[in-house]
C-alpha cells in the first residue's frame, strides 16, 4: 500500500545536509568525474587552467546533484514500496520534498553558472544536457532502454569537459564518450537485476525484466566489450603509449572481473562489482594516462 505522504524531516541543518549528500550518493561522482578529468586533460595536452578545471568540477557536482534530487523526487513513491529502497531518506521521510526540490534547483543554478564560464559552446548545449540527465529518471516508465539514457547522461562528462577547453567537438571525444555511454549502460543493466522481478510487478521496464536475467546478462558484456573497443580508439586516436594501455589493460581486467562477480545473475556480490569495481575504473583509465603525460613532459624538459 502506498502511503498518503511522508512524516516531515527533522534534524539540524548539518544533519539535513548529510542526509541529502546520502540521498544522492555524493560520492559516486568519482564514476564520471575521471573521465571529465581525463577528457580536459587530452583536450589540453597537458594539465588544462586551474580556472577551468575548477568550473568543470562544478559542473560536474551540479549536474549530478540535479540529476540524483530529481531522480529520487520522482520515484518517491515507487522507492517506498520497493523492500531495497523504502528506507532512502525521502520515501522513509529523514529528507523533505520542499528540501530536495531546493536542493535539485541549487544543482541547476550551479551547472548553468559552471556551463556559461567554460565557454559560449557549453552554455548553447547546457539545456540539452539538462534534458538528458533529469530526462533519464521518467525512461524508465516507458522504455527498457534507460540504461542507454543513464549511459549517455555520464558520456555527457568528458565531451563537455573536452570542449570546455578546445571549444569545439574532436574525434577523441567521441571516442571517450561512447565508451562511458556504453560501460554506463552495461554497469546499470547488472545494477537493476536487483529490481527485475519488482519492475515487472509494478509495469516498470528495465532489460532484465524485459529480456531475462540471462540475455540482460550477455547484454552487458556487449557494452562493456563496446567500451573497451572505443577505449581503445581514444588510446590511439591521442597517440596513447605504454601506461595508456597499461590503464587499458587494468581496466579490462576489472570488467572482466565484474562480469564474472554476478555470472548466472549470482548477486550475492553485486557491491563489489558495482561500487567497488566501477568507482575504480575511470580512476584507473585516467592514472594511466596522467602518468604518460607527465613522463613525455618529463622527457622533453629534459632534452
Amino acid at each position: 500500500m502506498r502511503p498518503a505522504a511522508f512524516p516531515p524531516s527533522t534534524g539540524s541543518a548539518f544533519g539535513q545536509s548529510r542526509e541529502l549528500l546520502d540521498m544522492i550518493r555524493f560520492e559516486h561522482t568519482v564514476f564520471a568525474l575521471p573521465f571529465a578529468l581525463l577528457g580536459a586533460l587530452s583536450a589540453a595536452q597537458g594539465l588544462p587552467p586551474w580556472r577551468t578545471s575548477l568550473w568543470i568540477l562544478a559542473a560536474m557536482v551540479g549536474a549530478r546533484t540535479a540529476a540524483m534530487t530529481f531522480n529520487r523526487l520522482v520515484d518517491v513513491d515507487v522507492d517506498a514500496e520497493n523492500p531495497r529502497t523504502a528506507s532512502r531518506a525521502l520515501p522513509s521521510g529523514r529528507v523533505s520534498r520542499v528540501g530536495a526540490m531546493l536542493f535539485m534547483g541549487a544543482g541547476i543554478v550551479l551547472f548553468g553558472l559552471a556551463a556559461g564560464a567554460l565557454g559560449p559552446l557549453t552554455w548553447a548545449l547546457s539545456p540539452l544536457a539538462l534534458i538528458i540527465i533529469l530526462g533519464y529518471s521518467l525512461c524508465k516508465r516507458f522504455t527498457a532502454w534507460a540504461h542507454v539514457v543513464l549511459g549517455l547522461s555520464l558520456a555527457g562528462a568528458p565531451l563537455g569537459a573536452w570542449i570546455a577547453v578546445s571549444g569545439r567537438i574532436e574525434a577523441p571525444a567521441l571516442w571517450l564518450s561512447g565508451g562511458v555511454l556504453a560501460w554506463t549502460a552495461g554497469f546499470d543493466i547488472l545494477y537493476s537485476l536487483q529490481d527485475e522481478a519488482f519492475d515487472r510487478s509494478w509495469g516498470l521496464h528495465s532489460l532484465p525484466s524485459k529480456l531475462g536475467t540471462i540475455r540482460a546478462l550477455m547484454l552487458s558484456r556487449c557494452l562493456h566489450a563496446l567500451a573497451l573497443l572505443c577505449w581503445g580508439m581514444f588510446n590511439q586516436s591521442v597517440g596513447g603509449h605504454f601506461w595508456s594501455w597499461a590503464g587499458w589493460v587494468a581496466v579490462a581486467v576489472m570488467l572482466i572481473r565484474e562480469q564474472w562477480l554476478v555470472r548466472k545473475g549470482d548477486l550475492s556480490r553485486i557491491d563489489q562489482a558495482f561500487f567497488t569495481l566501477n568507482s575504480l575504473i575511470g580512476l584507473v583509465f585516467f592514472l594511466g594516462h596522467a602518468l604518460e603525460y607527465w613522463l613525455v613532459r618529463s622527457l622533453l624538459a629534459g632534452l
